[in-house]
């Protein structure tokens, strides 16, 4: 310890703070903490309570409600949260964090390999996710759900599952596709081709191994002779061998048709917005009956367009809390693809772009008021569709499908929760749960905008966000 008088080198200074901090973290997982005065709104649909009271204890929430069901302890430590709308923390169900937001990480999109070549684009999204990180908790997001990307992306869990300054992440790995799509590397896959019974199986039982949270299929094949029954075989497979092994599966079914063959397999979870026509009744039946969880991604539609115009910067969302790479990526202007054409100026492409979102945002209303658990999600990573930030415009496109205030925020709390599969832990304000908490600097039942209006952010009892830290 440093004595008064003794010289102040500035190892000896760094010593001192860092030993302040770590007591501080001890003695803040020792003590009861009270957050009091804001209006809570707790992520179950409840009515929000005003002057509430949040206990919480180390990392989890001992109570929350009204001031008369939570008393104060003596000694606890106070925070006046007064003026505040207090939420659970956000959860973007539908992420990658193997895509960068813009085409150099999808050369399929756009070939750009010659001026960001894919292999180091790659190794540098490995070696420094935290890039993203931050920008996730910048936006009030403490929790998402790689739905699919190289086997790198499963050690990100225990990489950063302690680290307060990063949300919780639960990951899926390489996808099961029902095509042999091409973008891997010549060393790691992040696309198995379904090639027969066998290969879907050891796929299966390997993601098993890695202790996956869930197994995906990439299901694109439509529905023409002769491989469609073969390719629900093999998807009939995979849903048979997965819940064998007490995995989950989510399917990307951007089809009618492909979407209903996915629930009927068993799918858990669809990832995407069906966007090729309006669910019908029969779909809205199945998908009550199984129970299934839809994730909406509705925003990555019009991304594409928006990134390859170079009109993402402040036309779609506020970029503040998206990293500086990525903002200067999409700040650079319209792409000129070295091969091929600017397909995002083609008057049938933004018009079938245009359809497809207002054909998603319809369904999502449809599957909203038929009682199934619709969720929030964005395709982070795509092009135009930012890490972070991107998720403020796809709860604009929930409200703007008809979604009332509080069902947008179940969306993007317990019902995201419920599509990662960690409904018992996260995504609601109740006692027992992780205490992920977001203060708002107003109400965002008044004006879906009003998430942008981030004050602090509260990942496991820990404050890893200010408004007056940069992210």
């Amino acid at each position: 310890m440093l004595t008064s008088g003794e010289p102040m080198s500035l190892s000896k200074v760094l010593s001192a703070i860092a030993l302040f901090l770590v007591s501080a973290t001890v003695a803040s997982a020792q003590t009861t903490r009270a957050i009091t005065g804001a209006t809570l709104i707790d992520g179950t649909g409840a009515p929000p309570v005003p002057d509430a009271v949040v206990l919480i204890r180390g990392a989890r929430i001992a109570c929350a409600g009204p001031r008369t069901a939570c008393p104060i302890p003596a000694g606890a430590a106070r925070t006046d949260a007064r003026g505040a709308w207090l939420i659970p923390g956000l959860i973007d169900a539908h992420v990658h964090f193997s895509q960068t937001g813009w085409f150099d990480g999808r050369p399929d999109a756009v070939d750009l390999r010659d001026s960001y070549p894919y292999a180091k684009v790659e190794a540098g999204l490995e070696a420094h996710p935290e890039r993203f990180l931050r920008s996730y908790l910048c936006t009030g997001i403490t929790s998402v759900f790689d739905v699919g990307g190289y086997p790198w992306t499963w050690a990100l869990r225990d990489r950063f599952a302690g680290d307060p300054h990063a949300p919780r992440i639960a990951a899926a790995g390489p996808l099961l596709s029902t095509i042999d799509f091409w973008l891997n590397l010549p060393a790691e896959r992040q696309f198995i081709y379904m090639a027969n019974d066998s290969v879907v199986r050891d796929a299966v039982r390997a993601h098993a191994a890695f202790r996956t949270d869930a197994v995906k299929i990439w299901y694109i094949m439509p529905p023409e002779p002769p491989d469609t029954a073969r390719v629900q075989a093999l998807v009939r497979a995979t849903v048979e061998e997965a819940h064998r092994l007490g995995l989950r599966v989510i399917v990307h079914a951007t089809g009618l048709w492909e979407a209903k063959d996915a629930i009927r397999a068993g799918a858990d979870v669809l990832v995407h917005s069906v966007s090729d026509r309006p669910v019908d009744d029969e779909f809205l039946d199945l998908a009550r009956s199984h129970k299934v969880v839809y994730i909406t991604t509705i925003t990555v539609i019009e991304g594409y367009l928006e990134a390859g115009k170079g009109t993402v910067d402040g036309h779609l969302y506020p970029l503040a809390c998206a990293d500086s790479e990525s903002r200067a990526l999409v700040a650079s202007g319209p792409v000129h693809p070295p091969h091929g054409r600017a397909w995002w100026t083609d008057t049938a492409t933004i018009r079938r772009s245009g359809e497809e979102a207002a054909t998603a945002k319809a369904n999502a209303k449809r599957v909203q008021d038929a009682g199934i658990t619709l969720a929030a999600g964005t395709d982070a990573g795509n092009p135009g569709t930012l890490h972070g930030p991107s998720f403020y415009r796809e709860l604009v496109l929930l409200a703007e499908s008809g979604l009332s205030p509080m069902e947008v925020l179940v969306a993007a709390t317990r019902n995201a929760a419920r599509a990662m599969g960690r409904e018992a832990e996260l995504g609601t304000v109740e006692r027992g749960k992780a205490a992920d908490l977001v203060a708002l600097g107003a109400d965002p039942l008044a004006d879906v905008r009003n998430y942008q209006r981030v004050k602090w952010v509260m990942k496991g009892g820990v404050v890893s966000f200010t408004a007056s830290r940069s992210p």
